[in-house]
């Protein structure tokens, strides 16, 4: 199971003095909240612009279970019948919040309501968050299923009561045109309620385009991504980044190709802390 999203950076066009929009896509590996001791792992790609070509691309070999946003670029993944779609909660939480605002905060408003529906999902995932995959999804089973099966009886009923074309009508459309999607959690404890592990993974892009101008060429864009790889997944696992890659820069020259991947950072803290022990104990 891996969560993905991405964002816009801006990237330079050579000769042309201006920028176009690149894309950061970020695929990422945590299993901390099903009690997993794998160690987790954030993988970034930049591409040149948001064609749903890459994201096949990137995922070609990929089997298994994909947490994503609505975007329709993942479609072609899951028509494969080789990945399986779980939708974010998040994503379909936030039209609600938006029209929540726009009511002046009418806690009597529809938004309001299906903002506490929401709410009471996220209150049972607190209650198992680090436990096993068997028994959240049997929490689930047993606490959200009925929410859910309320909520999905509420949504619908409300369809045929707003005008099709309003904002609250596209919130409700969201939510049960994905409804498949959204539940899948209930079903397999693996699964997150939402996205937020790889929208976390991009908060550091966010912050970096507020701190530099632009990338200076779809190359400098890749070097980007690699460098994101290696910082973010060290922060996943605990590690200082800057003192991770001190580390692998001071080893890389002599380090046969073959076994690179004792570089990664959970091998390289594994043995470091090895080794701490072998001269605490001499």
């Amino acid at each position: 199971k891996i969560h993905a999203d991405d964002t816009p950076v801006p990237v330079l066009q050579p000769g042309r003095g201006k920028t176009k929009t690149g894309r950061l896509w970020v695929y990422v590996r945590d299993d901390r909240p099903i009690g997993s001791s794998a160690p987790p792992a954030a993988w970034y790609q930049y591409t040149p612009d948001r064609k749903g070509e890459h994201p096949e691309r990137h995922l070609k070999k990929y089997r298994g279970i994909l947490q994503a946003d609505a975007y329709g670029g993942w479609g072609k993944l899951y028509a494969s019948g080789q990945i399986t779609e779980a939708a974010c909660w998040a994503h379909a939480r936030r039209p609600w919040w938006d029209l929540y605002l726009s009511s002046g905060k009418d806690e009597t408003s529809i938004a309001a309501q299906a903002l506490r529906r929401i709410a009471d999902l996220y209150a049972i995932e607190r209650d198992i968050r680090g436990k096993p995959p068997d028994i959240r999804q049997a929490q689930r089973q047993a606490r959200a299923g009925p929410l859910l099966q309320e909520m999905h009886v509420w949504l619908s009923q409300l369809v045929g009561r707003v005008s099709a074309k309003s904002e609250l009508a596209k919130a409700i459309g969201y939510s049960l045109t994905r409804w498949q999607a959204l539940t899948r959690y209930c079903q397999d404890g693996r699964i997150e309620m939402d996205n937020n592990a790889a929208e976390r993974a991009l908060r550091g892009v966010a912050l970096g385009r507020g701190n530099y101008l632009f990338m200076g060429s779809d190359a400098g864009g890749e070097r980007a991504a690699a460098i994101y790889s290696l910082v973010q997944t060290a922060k996943l696992n605990g590690i200082d980044p800057e003192a991770y890659l001190r580390e692998v820069l001071g080893r890389i020259a002599d380090h046969p190709i073959n076994r690179i991947d004792e570089l990664l950072p959970w091998n390289l803290m594994r043995q470091s802390r090895q080794a701490d022990q072998q001269r605490k104990a001499a």
